[in-house]
């Protein structure tokens, strides 16, 4: 096993610098100098008069290449050479600072990333506790009125768009009946602590899950009841009835663990979906996640922002990945990795 976890790994570094090779290129690709015209807006907020402001600015683009390793009209070997000294920085950690904060980018994500990773593990937590008992008795009772109304629930989740659910929950529970809050992740009109500051995050993060729960668990759900249809028409399932086993136990022992195995590979997208954020939700309610950091950067093209971010996501996808197949091994006594 540690010869496949060590195989794996060095295969995981190898897909790793492939991606971050795209990404510099085509960030490269660009059809501007995004450095350019940073120096242009910082010019122009300091009035762009003065040998010494031009000096100061011309000083500042300077250090800005060297440590992106962009250079104008750059030829072939310069590239390779800007490509090596970003990854240099990237493997120590350092990301830059944000073109419109000025700030370091490593900090700017930790401060975001926390309210992204609890509004989605939470999510997670009750999209499977949702989705696979739902797909279970779907499958159980398949063709049934039970069958057909969790189908027609699903797919009316499936299908409304996320902007529109979160307005229509933020609508209803938070302007006109006043349960939760519209939006934001505290209220800052006062001081809270304690049990009060944990109600208040409640209050504010309640519509932001309940609207990623239900556009996520509709496509588990259906996943969930193929797999189990499948599995209950394997002949295992038609001799363990045959044997007079309770349907209870021929469900729950024999059928539902074989149907875990193809929802572990949708495993692999859980980590990358922990940390990324969800764009439009965050947008809608107005939290600081991830996510919406990293829209506004795309937006206001603040490269060291995109760049980091897309390779922070290559590294969870790749991580979530490893971790899947490993996973396999508990639902599956029957693989073994060598």
């Amino acid at each position: 096993m540690l010869k496949y976890i060590l195989k794996r790994l060095g295969l995981s570094i190898i897909i790793l610098l492939g991606v971050s090779l795209i990404i510099y290129i085509l960030v490269r690709c660009m059809p501007y100098d995004f450095i350019e015209q940073r120096m242009a807006a910082l010019s122009q907020a300091s009035g762009g008069s003065g040998s010494n402001s031009g000096a100061a600015l011309q000083e500042m683009e300077d250090a800005l290449r060297r440590s992106y390793g962009i250079t104008k009209d750059p030829t072939f070997w310069e590239m390779i050479q800007g490509y090596g000294t970003w990854l240099w920085a990237l493997c120590r950690l350092d990301l830059g600072e944000s073109f419109q904060t000025g700030t370091s980018v490593l900090e700017e994500m930790s401060t975001h990333i926390g309210v992204s990773f609890g509004v989605a593990f939470v999510a997670i937590i009750f999209e499977y506790l949702i989705a696979i008992p739902l797909g279970v008795t779907a499958a159980t009772h398949q063709y049934s009125i039970r069958d057909y109304v969790v189908t027609v629930l699903v797919m009316v989740g499936i299908s409304l768009p996320s902007f529109f659910l979160a307005r229509v929950l933020q609508n209803t529970f938070a302007h006109q009946l006043g349960w939760f809050y519209p939006a934001g992740l505290e209220d800052t009109s006062q001081v809270l602590t304690g049990f009060a500051k944990l109600s208040d995050y409640l209050r504010h993060l309640t519509l932001p899950i309940v609207s990623t729960v239900i556009l996520s668990v509709g496509g588990t759900m259906r996943y969930m009841r193929t797999n189990m249809l499948e599995v209950l028409n394997s002949d295992y399932i038609r001799t363990a009835r045959a044997k007079g086993l309770k349907e209870t136990k021929v469900i729950y022992k024999h059928a539902l663990r074989n149907t875990m195995i193809p929802i572990v590979t949708m495993m692999a997208g859980i980590l990358p979906s922990l940390f990324s954020g969800a764009m439009i939700t965050e947008q809608v309610f107005n939290l600081p996640g991830i996510g919406q950091w990293a829209l506004k950067a795309v937006q206001q093209v603040d490269i060291p922002v995109i760049m980091s971010y897309n390779m922070f996501l290559a590294i969870l996808s790749v991580i979530g990945v490893l971790l899947s197949d490993l996973m396999y091994m508990v639902v599956d006594p029957r693989v073994k990795l060598n």
